[in-house]
C-alpha cells in the first residue's frame, strides 16, 4: 500500500501544470459582468511569507520560526499534511512530530459546538445570533464555543462561517454564516473570531470564497447528471472587494489563525490552488498572517497548490481513506528535486505554529479526549485501520454553565415581526393550544439523525458539518407547557401538521393559538424530503401555510414561530387580522422553547433585528441557484451579475417594497430618534503602501541524501495512514514519474524568495491600516416611549452616492437597553473605509467625488435621521 501515495506525483504535477494558465481568479476590471468563457485574473507568485506584522504576531512569529528551525524535511511535511479521513481522533489532524514531543494537531468543525463529541453544548446558529445585533453576545459565544473545543483537545475550531455570504437564501449553508450584509457578517465575524482565539483555540474562518451554493460544489457524479466538474463562480473584482471580500478582511484584522479554502472555482479556477485570490488577496492585500488550510478533499493538486498559497491539506488524502496524498511523500519529493524551494515549506510551517503561538495552545492545549468516530469508552486510535485499541472517549463534560448563555443569546436574537397588541402573552389565558411538528420532540432523539439530516420536530440546528450533538433539546411545546401548568391553566396540542380534523376541533376551543413551523437546509452530501442542501424553493415545510391557515381561519388570535434557516415566503397569510403575531425565532439551539417562552411571556423583551429581508417571492433576490448542470460535464458557470446588489440592496434598487426588511423587528415598547450630529474626525491622508519586503526566511539546511527519506525499520504501518517517507532512494522509482516534474514550465516567480514589491492596498491585516482611520463621529438620541425597559439597535447606513453603489449600505449599530421613558444616545465612527470605493484600475480604495449620506435609523427602510458627510 506504502508505494501507491508515490504515484500521485506524476498525477499531481500533471493537473498543476495543466490548469496553471486557469489559476486566477475574481478579476473582471469593474462593474461590467463577466462572460464566463473569459472569467480569469492574472497569475500572482510568489506565495508571499509571514512577516509577523500585526499586534500580537511578532512575537507568535519568533517563536514559530525558533520551532520550525528544529524540525527536518520529514516533519515539516508532516505538519502540513493531514494524515487522513479516520486516521486519528479528530476530523482532521496533520502529522504529529514525537522527537519534539508534538502532538498531531487536531483540526474539529463546528461554528455551532463541539461535532461529534459528548458532554457539549449546542450553540445558536451564526444565520440566528446575528440577529441579535449585539457584539457582547457573538464574542461570549465564540469565547464559550472556543472554550468547549480546547477542554476537549481541539487545536482548530473550524469556524466561524462568513462563506457563504447568503447571496441567495436558498443556499444550503447561510444558516451557517450571520448575514448577507458584509459589515453585519464583518462585526459578527470578528468578535467571533476573537472569542474563540482568546479561549486559547485557532479560529478557521471558512469558507474562502464565493462558495454561495451547495449543488456542484465540488467535482462529482450524480445520480441525475453524471460526472459534473465543479461550479465556477464568476465575479468581477469590485463586487469581489466591496461585497465576498469585505468580511474576510475583517476576520484577519481580528487575528484569525486559520482560513479554510473552499471547495467551487473561483473565475474557472479551483480556489484553493488560486494564486491571486490566496496569494494576492489573502495574504498579499489583507496581510493574512496565518495558514490557509483546504475545505476537506478541496484540493486537487500538489504542486499547483503549494505555489498558490496552500499550507495545510485536509483530511490529507486525494480521497477519503485512499491511503494516497497530493502532499505527504509527494511534498517531500518536491523540495528534494529542487522543484518547491525549501523557503516555500519553512512559510508553510511557520504559519501553522505562528497561529499556534498567537492563541496561547503552547500554554492552553490538553489532550484530545474523545473520538469523533465512536462514542464508546475504549476503541481504535486509527478508527479507518481498526489498530490501536485502547481509551478513546474520557466522556469530558465541557459545557459549564454555557445554557444560560445560550438561552439569553436566543432570546434576544428572536425577531417581533408582528404584534397586534396580544403579546406578551400572560400564562393565564384561559385556553392555549399549541399547533406544529416543530413543537415537539424528533421520534428519533435530538440527535436521531445522522449530523442532523432529517426535519422531525423542533427545528434548532440545520444539517451538516457544522453540526453539533445536543446534550438535550428543549421543545417549544414543553416550555409552553411548563408556563401554563405552573399557573393552573389549560394548554392542550395536536403535533402532527397533516390531522387536519384534530387540529380544526381545537382551534375552535382556543382563546390563543400559538404555530410553530420551519424551514430547513444544510450540507450538500445530506439530501432531505429532495433537498440537497440548498432549500428547492423558500415555502414553509412539513406543510406549515396550511397549518398556519387551518388554525388561523378558527381562531382569531393565532401566534406564529417560525424556526428557519433565512427568509421563508410568508405572503400569503402574515396580513391576516387573525394572526395577531408573528415571531422569527431561527435556530435557536439547545435552549429552543427556553428562549422562545422567555419571549412570548414577556421575560426578554425582544429586541432582535432581521438579518435578512422577508420579500415576497424568490425572484425578488436576484438570481436563482443552479440546479442543473449549465456546461455538460464541464464546471456549470455562475455568473454573478449582480454584482453587489444582493438581500436588501437588491430591493432597494428595484424598488421593491419587502415585507419585512433588513433590519426590521418590533419590540413590547416603541422608541424614536433624534438629534444627529456629526463630527468630523482629523485625519491624514491615505497614502498607498510601498516599498518591498525582507527576503523568505529560510530556517535550515535539509538532507538532500534519499537515504534519509526512507521507511524507519522500527515503524509499524497504519493502513491509508499519510505519511511523509519515500519508498527508493531513486527519485525517478519513488515518483513514479521519469523527470519527477523537472520538465514541467511552472508559473513565473513561483520560487522566487527575494525580496517582494509590498500591495499598495495591503500593510497590515485587514489591509492598509489607514482604512480603519475614523473620519467621523456619530450620535443620536434614542428614546424609549412606552412603560417598560427594551433593547433598540439604531442602525448607521450610508449613501455613497455612485451610480453603481446601493441606495445605501449598512456601516455601523449598536445594541442598546433602555429604560422606559428614558434615552441613551447611540454612538457610532465612520472609517475611511466605509466611504471608500474600490477602483479597479489603482487596485486601491478611493474615495468618490459622489455626495455622501449618513442615515440613522431602526431599519435598512426606516431611517428618520440624515446628514451629508462634509470632506
Amino acid at each position: 500500500m506504502r508505494w501507491l501515495a508515490q504515484a500521485f506525483l506524476a498525477i499531481a504535477l500533471a493537473e498543476a501544470q495543466s490548469t496553471y494558465p486557469n489559476t486566477t481568479t475574481p478579476g473582471g476590471n469593474g462593474t461590467t459582468p463577466i462572460e464566463s468563457q473569459y472569467a480569469t485574473s492574472p497569475p500572482f507568485y510568489p506565495s508571499p511569507w509571514g512577516d509577523g506584522t500585526g499586534a500580537g504576531w511578532a512575537e507568535a512569529y519568533s517563536k514559530a520560526q525558533a520551532f520550525v528551525k528544529q524540525l527536518t524535511l520529514l516533519e515539516k511535511v508532516n505538519l502540513t499534511t493531514g494524515v487522513g479521513w479516520e486516521g486519528e481522533a479528530c476530523v482532521g489532524n496533520v502529522g504529529a512530530i514525537p522527537r519534539l514531543g508534538f502532538p498531531a494537531l487536531c483540526m474539529q468543525d463546528s461554528p455551532v459546538g463541539v461535532r461529534f463529541a459528548d458532554y457539549v453544548s449546542a450553540f445558536t446558529s451564526g444565520g440566528t445570533v446575528a440577529a441579535s445585533w449585539d457584539r457582547g453576545e457573538w464574542y461570549r459565544r465564540g469565547y464559550q464555543m472556543g472554550t468547549e473545543h480546547r477542554k476537549k483537545g481541539v487545536d482548530v475550531q473550524l469556524g466561524p462561517v462568513v462563506g457563504p455570504l447568503g447571496r441567495n437564501p436558498k443556499g444550503g449553508r447561510n444558516w451557517e454564516g450571520f448575514s448577507p450584509d458584509p459589515v453585519l457578517s464583518g462585526i459578527a465575524v470578528a468578535e467571533t473570531v476573537r472569542g474563540i482565539q482568546d479561549a486559547g483555540v485557532i479560529a478557521c474562518t471558512k469558507h474562502y470564497i464565493l462558495n454561495e451554493q451547495e449543488h456542484f460544489r465540488s467535482p462529482g457524479d450524480f445520480e441525475d447528471f453524471g460526472s459534473v466538474d465543479a461550479i465556477s463562480s464568476n465575479v468581477d473584482d469590485k463586487t469581489l472587494h466591496e461585497l465576498y471580500l469585505w468580511p474576510f478582511a475583517d476576520a484577519v484584522r481580528a487575528g484569525t489563525g486559520s482560513i479554510m479554502c473552499s471547495y467551487n472555482k473561483a473565475n474557472n479556477s479551483q480556489v484553493c490552488q488560486n494564486s491571486h485570490l490566496q496569494n494576492y488577496l489573502l495574504k498579499g492585500e489583507l496581510g493574512f498572517q496565518g495558514f490557509i488550510m483546504s475545505d476537506w478533499s478541496a484540493q486537487h493538486s500538489g504542486v499547483a497548490s503549494t505555489f498558490a498559497g496552500l499550507d495545510m491539506t485536509m483530511p490529507g488524502d486525494t480521497a477519503f481513506d485512499s491511503g494516497m496524498s497530493f502532499w505527504g511523500p509527494n511534498l517531500t519529493l518536491s523540495v528534494l528535486n529542487g522543484t518547491v524551494p525549501e523557503w516555500r515549506v519553512d512559510d508553510m510551517a511557520v504559519r501553522i505554529m505562528a497561529a499556534y503561538y498567537f492563541v496561547g495552545r503552547d500554554t492552553a492545549s490538553v489532550p484530545t479526549n474523545f473520538n469523533s468516530w465512536n462514542l464508546d469508552t475504549y476503541g481504535y486510535q486509527h478508527p479507518f485501520a481498526g489498530v490501536g485499541y485502547g481509551l478513546i472517549n474520557q466522556h469530558i463534560d465541557v459545557r459549564d454553565d454555557h445554557f444560560r448563555s445560550i438561552r439569553i443569546a436566543a432570546a434576544k436574537s428572536t425577531v417581533l415581526l408582528k404584534n397586534s397588541g396580544v403579546l406578551p402573552l400572560t400564562g393565564r389565558e384561559k385556553f392555549t393550544a399549541v399547533f406544529g411538528d416543530d413543537s415537539t420532540e424528533n421520534p428519533y432523539g435530538p440527535n436521531g439523525c445522522a449530523d442532523h439530516g432529517c426535519d422531525n420536530g423542533t427545528l434548532a440546528m440545520g444539517w451538516g458539518s457544522g453540526t453539533a450533538f445536543y446534550p438535550y433539546l428543549v421543545t417549544p411545546l414543553e416550555a409552553i407547557k411548563r408556563e401554563i401548568s405552573d399557573v393552573g391553566g389549560v394548554i392542550q396540542s395536536v403535533v402532527d401538521n397533516w390531522a387536519y380534523s384534530e387540529i380544526d376541533a381545537l382551534a375552535k376551543q382556543a382563546s390563543v393559538a400559538v404555530v410553530f413551523v420551519n424551514a430547513d437546509s444544510g450540507e450538500g452530501y445530506i439530501t432531505v424530503d429532495g433537498n440537497m442542501g440548498d432549500r428547492n424553493n423558500l415555502t414553509l415545510w412539513q406543510d406549515g401555510e396550511t397549518l398556519i391557515k387551518n388554525v388561523s381561519g378558527l381562531c382569531n388570535n393565532t401566534i406564529v414561530v417560525i424556526h428557519s434557516v433565512g427568509p421563508v415566503l410568508v405572503d400569503s397569510w402574515y396580513d391576516s387580522e387573525n394572526i395577531t403575531g408573528i415571531i422569527w425565532a431561527g435556530l435557536p439551539g439547545e435552549q429552543s422553547g427556553n428562549s422562545i417562552a422567555d419571549v412570548l411571556y414577556g421575560r426578554v423583551n425582544p429586541g432582535g433585528k432581521l438579518p435578512f429581508t422577508f420579500g415576497t417571492n424568490e425572484s425578488e433576490y436576484g438570481p436563482d441557484l443552479i440546479y442543473e448542470p449549465t456546461n455538460g460535464h464541464d464546471s456549470p458557470q455562475d455568473d454573478f451579475e449582480e454584482g453587489v446588489f444582493i438581500d436588501y440592496r437588491a430591493f432597494d434598487k428595484n424598488n421593491i417594497t419587502p415585507i419585512y426588511e433588513f433590519g426590521f423587528g418590533l419590540s413590547y415598547t416603541t422608541f424614536s430618534y433624534s438629534n444627529l450630529n456629526v463630527t468630523k474626525v482629523p485625519a491624514g491622508p491615505y497614502t498607498p503602501t510601498t516599498g518591498n519586503t525582507g527576503p523568505a526566511p529560510v530556517l535550515g539546511n535539509y538532507s538532500t541524501n534519499p537515504a534519509d527519506y526512507q521507511w524507519p525499520a522500527n515503524l509499524t504501518y497504519v493502513e491509508a495512514y499519510i505519511y511523509p517517507y519515500l519508498n527508493s532512494t531513486d527519485f525517478d522509482t519513488a515518483s513514479s514519474d521519469n523527470d519527477y516534474g523537472l520538465n514541467y514550465t511552472w508559473p513565473d516567480g513561483a520560487t522566487d524568495g527575494s525580496p517582494q514589491p509590498r500591495v499598495a492596498a495591503g500593510g497590515g491585516p485587514g489591509g492598509n491600516p489607514q482604512l480603519y482611520d475614523v473620519l467621523f463621529s456619530v450620535t443620536a438620541t434614542i428614546t424609549n416611549n412606552g412603560t417598560v425597559p427594551g433593547d433598540e439597535v439604531p442602525q448607521l447606513y450610508i449613501s455613497l452616492g455612485g451610480a453603481d453603489d446601493p441606495k445605501v449600505a449598512l456601516r455601523n449599530f449598536e445594541r442598546l437597553s433602555i429604560q422606559a421613558g428614558q434615552s441613551a444616545t447611540f454612538t457610532a465612527d465612520i472609517t475611511r473605509r466605509d466611504v471608500s470605493n474600490w477602483d479597479t484600475v489603482s487596485q486601491n480604495w478611493v474615495i468618490t467625488n459622489s455626495t455622501k449620506t449618513v442615515y440613522v435609523g431602526s431599519s435598512s427602510r426606516t431611517l428618520p435621521l440624515s446628514a451629508t458627510l462634509s470632506f
